[in-house]
């Protein structure tokens, strides 16, 4: 079948983005600096990334927005880089980032696009941000701990907007309280805040100082309103969790880095709606749960799925060994090992 004929007006405008790309290429290709162009190799942090750019704090606790190296393959808030200061500035850019030092830690996410992403790097503490309202949610908690554990980050749970519990009814406090002692019982620290009382901000800003730390957890538990609480300087937006589907509205965008003048780093990163583990095997997602690691190796037969499997040693421990709504959790997360859902959509 003939192709369909463009029209004089299609054929502009399919004209007119071209042009528009080659000039933002001839653009772009003015800010690559030749070594002449550019100053001594400095140390730097970025601070954030935003595409092609980031923001880099040199030495001097200046930020200076820079471009990449195109033999820089991944770049993340939190990495220690050598960048280059540029003698002009160009198109607002400063500099550029030479290479990047080795990380530390690096928390990463799978992506149905690019893989494992990483999110932020060269952090110490992970703060997993839960809360009352849209609704607490121990499955999530569970799959930050497990990614958490991978990392060998240390994990401390949040559990935020705490004014809200007298919204709920005895029982319902009681369910969120036995959860908690739940992880307190295997050796994770438990930390309480609400950004409207201040209750519990102190304790949280004394675990954050002398830490690079980082926010993660489900949107609309107020990780935004937490830093606010935290930096009150900073007046990060925030916006209420939606009435209609109650889930959290998008407020953070990229994550970025802030310091305390007190000492310590914090990253505030976007939220994410599901955390997959997709991209972990069953074994790594059973080193993710802690107290399972007396019964390594203990199952009847080595390819054991931990669900109704004969001699599992895992199903057959007692209620004082592992907690069955830990174990109900982990079962979860084995039988959907297969899902590879789309976890690029960022809203906190």
């Amino acid at each position: 079948m003939a192709k369909k004929k463009l029209t004089k007006g299609q054929q502009r405008q399919i004209k007119a983005n071209h042009d528009k790309k080659l000039h933002n290429k001839v653009a772009s290709s003015k800010v690559q600096w030749q070594d002449e162009d550019l100053g001594p190799t400095m140390q730097g942090t970025v601070i954030s990334r935003f595409g092609q750019h980031a923001d880099v704090e040199g030495e001097d606790g200046t930020i200076y927005r820079c471009n990449l190296r195109r033999s820089i393959s991944s770049l993340v808030c939190g990495d220690k880089v050598l960048w280059r200061l540029g003698k002009e500035t160009e198109h607002s850019i400063r500099g550029i980032i030479e290479a990047v030092h080795d990380r530390d830690s690096v928390l990463s996410r799978p992506d149905v696009y690019d893989g494992v992403k990483p999110i932020a790097a060269n952090i110490s503490q992970i703060l997993i941000v839960s809360s009352l309202l849209p609704a607490f949610n121990s499955d999530i908690i569970d799959r930050y701990l497990v990614a958490a554990e991978q990392t060998g980050i240390t994990p401390v749970i949040v559990l935020n907007k705490t004014d809200l519990l007298n919204q709920l009814n005895q029982q319902e406090q009681d369910e969120i309280e036995q959860q908690l002692e739940i992880y307190r019982a295997i050796g994770y620290q438990v930390l309480y805040g609400s950004s409207q009382t201040n209750e519990g901000i102190s304790e949280i800003k004394a675990q954050l100082s002398q830490h690079v730390s980082i926010f993660v957890g489900q949107s609309g538990v107020g990780k935004s309103t937490l830093v606010n609480a935290l930096m009150p300087e900073l007046g990060l937006m925030t916006q209420e969790v939606s009435q209609n589907s109650g889930l959290g509205q998008h407020t953070t965008t990229v994550a970025r880095l802030y310091h305390f003048n007190d000492g310590g780093d914090l990253i505030d990163s976007p939220g994410i709606r599901e955390f997959g583990l997709w991209h972990l095997s069953s074994d790594q997602v059973f080193n993710g749960f802690i107290e399972f690691e007396q019964f390594q190796g203990l199952c009847k037969f080595r390819d054991c799925k931990h669900q109704s499997d004969p001699g599992c040693a895992l199903t057959s421990a007692s209620e004082q060994q592992i907690n069955p709504k830990r174990l109900a959790s982990f079962q979860r997360i084995i039988a959907s090992l297969g899902d590879n859902k789309l976890t690029s959509r960022f809203n906190d």
